[in-house]
């Protein structure tokens, strides 16, 4: 099974300054499953890579892809609509997080790496009564 993660936690591995940086790299280290990051995620990496570590790290991330180290899940047309589901019900949730969590119903994963735990806290999905929330 693969690790789905979110846009917190990519960051953190790429931030040393980052306070998830230490649990996000040891969590992911040790798990050794293949991280799976959705495709609306990477627009918001990208960008907080570019704009607090430069030019370089954004680089360093879109290679990171190319090299197959960060698996990237699409959207199907069904996700779409729960994505418009998921943002109805919860009114804190945005776009990007419900495509997570989307994707994790579709691929019936149940852990999801993230920093976010105020938001994916309220969240209740339809495959299980909660995401476990990790590091």
């Amino acid at each position: 099974m693969p690790l789905l993660v979110d846009t917190g936690i990519l960051y953190a591995l790429a931030d040393r300054t980052d306070a998830w940086h230490q649990r996000a790299h040891r969590y992911v280290r040790t798990a050794r499953e293949r991280l799976l990051a959705p495709i609306t995620v990477l627009p918001e990496v990208t960008y907080l890579l570019r704009e607090r570590l430069g030019k370089q790290a954004e680089l360093l991330f879109v290679r990171s892809i190319a090299a197959a180290e960060v698996a990237v899940e699409d959207l199907k047309a069904a996700d779409w609509a729960r994505v418009a589901d998921v943002m109805e019900r919860y009114d804190a949730i945005g776009m990007v997080d419900a495509s997570i969590v989307a994707i994790a119903e579709r691929l019936k994963l149940e852990t999801l790496a993230t920093t976010d735990r105020r938001h994916f806290g309220i969240v209740r999905p339809a495959h299980v009564a909660r995401l476990t929330l990790v590091p």
